[in-house]
């Protein structure tokens, strides 16, 4: 991320991006991700979560914890307590569910002119975005990264340092059909963990244990479900809901096996 801020002049780059890893070292997998993608072991049927995407929702106390020790940081426009909805000022002087940085659960205070400022995060789901501006809280770059039409910064919101999950492969005997599947949130939005490992399951069992070129037909099948089929209204899956429309990329690694090809 420092190489990233310290280059952006030179190489005229202003973007960020996600970033999802994995490194196999002395019988282990280490898997570190920085962002919406995901990564998932599917062993003998059984699907092992090796990351968790980090959002405004679930980092929303890390960022409001930020919020509220800087305040300067909000720029004047932004509240870091949260309420179940944008407030009104006709509601000033009433009382309102909230929660700050220290909270889990919600309660009740009174509405002051404060709180009639933009929230810290806004939005559900792949909606929320920090500042109404992003959506995902952890990843590299965006150093230049400002609120529309102000001189806010976004980026001391923003955490390059990844979660580390360990698996530890010596610990099960693996078969040619277990598998890591690395994805980016372009294969998630639309597919959940079960059906990935349905697809998994069903591309390996049409392939011999000892073919390589199975597992790339994996993530292929992977990447065109989520892609979907072009037709008049968009991009559509076979349950006729609208396909990816962000970037799908997707690994699929085998463990062990006769099918465990270096």
């Amino acid at each position: 991320d420092d190489q990233i801020e310290r280059e952006r002049a030179s190489q005229h780059l202003s973007g960020g991006c996600c970033a999802l890893a994995a490194v196999y070292l002395m019988g282990k997998f280490y898997v570190a991700n920085a962002g919406d993608s995901r990564a998932i072991i599917i062993r003998n049927g059984e699907i092992i979560p090796m990351s968790r995407e980090f959002t405004p929702e679930t980092e929303r106390q890390r960022l409001q914890f930020l919020a509220f020790l800087r305040p300067e940081l909000l720029g004047k426009e932004f509240t870091h307590l949260e309420f179940p909805r944008r407030i009104q000022p006709k509601e000033l002087g009433k009382k309102m569910l909230y929660r700050d940085q220290n909270m889990n659960g919600w309660a009740y205070k009174k509405i002051e002119e404060d709180d009639l400022k933009f929230p810290l995060i806004y939005g559900e789901g792949k909606k929320a975005r920090v500042m109404a501006t992003i959506g995902v809280t952890r990843g590299l770059g965006d150093h230049d990264l400002k609120v529309f039409s102000s001189n806010i910064h976004i980026k001391p919101f923003l955490s390059c340092f990844p979660e580390v999950r360990v698996y530890d492969l010596t610990q099960y005997e693996h078969c040619p059909d277990d598998v890591l599947v690395l994805g980016t949130d372009g294969l998630w939005d639309v597919t959940n963990d079960k059906e990935v490992a349905s697809v998994v399951m069903e591309v390996l069992t049409s392939y011999e244990p000892n073919d390589p070129c199975r597992y790339t037909m994996v993530a292929q099948e992977l990447v065109v479900r989520s892609r979907g089929v072009l037709k008049e209204r968009g991009w559509r899956l076979a349950n006729d809901k609208l396909g990816s429309g962000d970037d799908i990329s997707v690994f699929v690694i085998p463990l062990g096996g006769p099918g465990n090809y270096t």
